[in-house]
């Protein structure tokens, strides 16, 4: 049988579960933590936007920051966790998988998975099911992964 992933996340941590078969119980592989997703947005930045010259004449405005930076940290940690899931695909270390995520945090991650590893893609939940253990996250998945 082939071996599946199961991934539950949000933007603050995550959980990457193994199943040895579509039945099988789930077994925690490893853990993901974000610390910074917890923190104010204040606390992100430094200081206050820069500065810049008007083109057309002497005034001065404030330059606009095109990505907060608690949207910016989002991004950075699905990159991370989708850069462990493709580490897993090349070394064939599953052959199916299973994503588990908060809405928002769901399109993050789709974001970045490229046409390998959604190919892998055999099942999609947006729930947050991440405080919940191994035993609980299976009870709410399909019988059958």
């Amino acid at each position: 049988m082939t071996k599946i992933w199961i991934l539950s996340a949000n933007s603050g941590n995550a959980t990457l579960f193994t199943a040895d078969s579509p039945t099988a119980a789930l077994t925690e592989l490893e853990t993901f933590d974000n610390p910074d997703a917890r923190v104010k947005q204040i606390e992100l930045t430094s200081d206050r936007p820069g500065r810049s010259f008007d083109s057309h004449d002497d005034g001065r405005h404030a330059m606009e920051v095109k990505v907060d930076p608690k949207e910016q940290e989002q991004i950075r940690f699905a990159k991370l966790l989708v850069d462990r899931l493709e580490q897993g695909r090349v070394a064939n270390e599953f052959g199916r998988l299973v994503v588990v995520a908060a809405p928002a945090f769901l399109g993050r991650l789709r974001e970045n998975f490229n046409t390998s590893l959604n190919a892998l893609l055999s099942l999609e939940i947006d729930k947050d099911f991440t405080a919940l253990r191994a035993e609980e996250l299976r009870t709410r998945l399909p019988e059958r992964l």
